[in-house]
């Protein structure tokens, strides 16, 4: 089988303990480079992950001609100018969520897409690949617990580091672009529309200006979206769609353990019904499907339309908590 050749731009925690080890185990992948701005950084994850080349800057690895494409890993603020770059030097992208700053920085990125229309790029929510997820899609569409009218998200870890680039304001910190960035995805995943406005209410941190607790309602007509996502609360996360005739829930909807079963329940006529399914490595199954689509020159599955109306829905939210109003989403 022939495998696509990835190098990866920057030596994150994330891409080093979960996402490259997990992508190495793809049967249509190899893991051909790593880069840092640090040298030394670069060698060391090499060594430890059993890569054959470092580079010292990104842009060392973006000219070498035998890597296809690229994973980005960087801080938020690094997503859009990164991924263009990549671009330019003819890679494709599978870049972090969320894929920018703001509803506009990712339309300028899916602007500048149109000129490269032999490069795949997409927005890394990695969830959508797991098994789980694709059955709970399907429960809903065939109208297993009938018509959905309400969904309710939650997710939450603990850091008041200040130093932690998730609570840097200027590099695109904060719990909504974090985390709250799931629960608006996954609503909009499960429902497979937009919705029409949301209600936002945030509270801020006031040393460190990033939103830290955010709660927002989002209306997609007949069905009613509300989560709640903070960055300074133990962790938890939980995910419930509701239906007229059942109520489905998944155990753990984003974090999704590579090595256990996992589990959801699905609730019809008073019965409980739990479902199990087989240890499945959501950041294998993202990378292989991602190579697929290069290899097969076919449309990857998560289109970055979908990443610019992620973002407006963070900014609605935003916008909301500062009128107290509903914001309609353009």
């Amino acid at each position: 089988m022939k495998k696509i050749r990835w190098g990866i731009l920057s030596t994150a925690k994330i891409g080093l303990e979960k996402v490259i080890p997990a992508m190495q185990a793809g049967k249509n992948c190899e893991i051909t480079a790593i880069a840092s701005r640090n040298p030394e950084f670069a060698r060391a994850a090499a060594e430890q992950l059993n890569i054959e080349k470092a580079f010292g800057s990104y842009e060392e690895l973006l000219s070498d001609p035998a890597i296809d494409a690229v994973y980005i890993p960087l801080p938020n603020h690094l997503h859009v100018p990164w991924t263009l770059k990549a671009l330019k030097a003819g890679k494709h992208v599978l870049c972090e969520k969320p894929i920018a700053l703001s509803a506009a920085e990712a339309q300028q990125l899916l602007d500048a897409t149109r000129q490269y229309p032999h490069l795949k790029v997409m927005e890394a929510f990695m969830y959508r690949f797991h098994p789980q997820w694709l059955f709970v899609k399907k429960l809903v569409d065939d109208g297993t617990i009938g018509s959905v009218r309400a969904i309710q998200a939650f997710f939450s870890y603990y850091n008041t580091d200040s130093n932690n680039i998730r609570n840097k304001k200027e590099l695109g910190g904060g719990s909504l672009m974090d985390i709250g960035c799931y629960c608006i995805s996954q609503s909009r995943f499960i429902l497979g529309k937009e919705p029409v406005s949301v209600l936002g209410n945030i509270e801020y941190d006031p040393q460190m200006e990033i939103d830290f607790l955010a709660s927002a309602i989002m209306d997609f007509g007949i069905c009613k979206s509300v989560f709640t996502c903070s960055t300074q609360l133990t962790p938890s996360q939980s995910f419930r769609i509701y239906g007229t005739e059942g109520i489905i829930e998944i155990e753990i909807p984003v974090n999704i353990p590579p090595n256990e079963k996992s589990r959801i329940w699905l609730q019809r006529n008073h019965n409980k019904e739990e479902i199990l399914f087989e240890p499945y490595n959501q950041y294998t199954l993202q990378a292989e499907i991602f190579s697929k689509a290069i290899l097969d020159y076919t449309n990857v599955p998560t289109p970055l339309e979908d990443g610019v109306n992620n973002m407006k829905v963070i900014e609605a939210i935003k916008k909301s908590n500062e009128t107290g109003q509903s914001v309609k989403i353009i």
